[in-house]
């Protein structure tokens, strides 16, 4: 018998970085300016700018700070206002309020993706957008990018949980002005905690760089453009947002497995997706044409559940055989529910599209390392669940 999986732990780290992190270690040099060339960090930005196809790369303290950066670099006004989608996790909007910026909440849909609708409604009123690429889902890039550039308003995409996603075969976080990558825990790539921004831009990585901590001429280490720092020594604040080496030595093996854990996880989630849509009460939306995902983990929408009490009980049943399912709108305090988000200045919107969905829809991990053993335990998990609480013979396995 073989029982529900750890959906939490990691993959080990690479033993490939075994041999840096006792280098450093024994060195005591985790500073990244200590070397004067070829710190891991740099070596990381180095890799990480080759590997996205993209010219600069900052590596920072996590896709917080990335995000952060990002909109200081940008030079927008303070109180300038940054449209973000409704359905996004509680760092974005307080990356922004962090900024001296505005959030402007934009509706999301049933498929988890910004409301093209209102986001246009919205737009004339932005400063800049950050797209949120929540849970790896990818809106229409080609609507917003399109909308963007006619408006003159700079996109910044939020990677966190996108790395290995592509739209039309391009990589995202390389088609806004930049794009934020997350090493914590629980993404495709882990370190713990940590981040990355990527650009073209090299007036703006400049910007980045010297407020990400790179004080008095620290900022000569990076592989850029020297001329865009000349401007900009002595006239930025400096935030203390660096990555430490033994971050970076941790991250750089990782690079090699992407493209395996993305093969594997993607594999994983439609062998349960296809499982879930067999059942009346369970529906996985689809992708969107252009995007080809690279997810490691599953969402999901409860269909006919007429009351939060159902879908609570639905929750409760699935986790009495080992299945933690997150139900976004009705977990107490769930930092990815916009009415949570009290830090926001003024009223919170009203959002009636992304709220019902945020109140019928589930998450639950699907790391790249379950076998189709696994998978099965989960899948009979929760369409075990959405039988007890709705009592509908399942399609699947029979």
């Amino acid at each position: 018998m073989v029982l529900a999986p750890n959906t939490y732990d990691a993959e080990p780290i690479p033993e490939a970085a075994r041999a840096e992190i006792d280098r450093l270690l024994s060195s005591g040099d985790l500073f990244r300016y200590t070397a004067p060339s070829d710190a891991p960090v740099t070596l990381l930005e180095q890799d990480f700018a080759d590997f996205m196809g993209v010219k600069y790369a900052l590596a920072v303290s996590s896709c917080s700070a990335a995000l952060f950066l990002s909109l200081r670099a940008l030079d927008l006004p303070f109180g300038a206002k940054v449209l973000i989608p409704g359905f996004t996790f509680a760092a974005v909007p307080s990356a922004v309020v962090h900024a001296n910026c505005l959030p402007v909440l934009v509706e999301v849909g049933e498929n988890y993706r910004i409301d093209l609708a209102d986001f246009e409604a919205k737009l004339p009123e932005a400063d800049a957008v950050i797209i949120s690429h929540m849970r790896g889902h990818t809106s229409d890039m080609d609507a917003i990018m399109a909308l963007c550039d006619a408006a003159d308003v700079p996109v910044i995409e939020d990677a966190a949980h996108s790395l290995g996603t592509l739209w039309r075969d391009r990589k995202i976080g390389t088609i806004g002005r930049v794009g934020c990558f997350s090493f914590q825990s629980y993404k495709l790539v882990n370190a713990g905690e940590g981040g990355i921004l990527i650009t073209d831009d090299a007036d703006l990585v400049a910007r980045a760089v010297i407020m990400s901590g790179a004080y008095e001429h620290n900022w000569k280490k990076h592989p850029v453009l020297h001329e865009a720092f000349a401007r900009w020594q002595n006239e930025l604040p400096l935030y203390n947002l660096r990555m430490q080496n033994l971050s970076a030595a941790v991250i750089r093996p990782q690079l090699a497995e992407v493209a395996r854990r993305v093969r594997d996880g993607r594999a994983n989630h439609d062998y349960v997706a296809a499982a879930l849509n067999s059942s009346p009460w369970l529906h996985v939306p689809d992708p969107l044409t252009p995007e080809t995902r690279a997810p490691d983990s599953i969402q999901f929408n409860l269909m006919g559940f007429d009351s939060d009490g159902e879908a609570k009980a639905f929750a409760k049943a699935a986790e009495a055989r080992g299945v933690k399912v997150q139900v976004f709108g009705l977990s107490t305090d769930n930092a990815r529910a916009f009415w949570n988000w009290r830090f926001i200045p003024g009223e919170v919107p009203e959002l009636p599209q992304t709220r019902a969905m945020l109140m019928r829809a589930c998450d639950v991990r699907l790391p790249a390392r379950l076998s189709r053993e696994e998978l099965d335990v989960i899948i009979d998990a929760l369409l075990s669940a959405a039988e007890d609480i709705k009592g509908q013979p399942r399609a699947y396995g029979t």
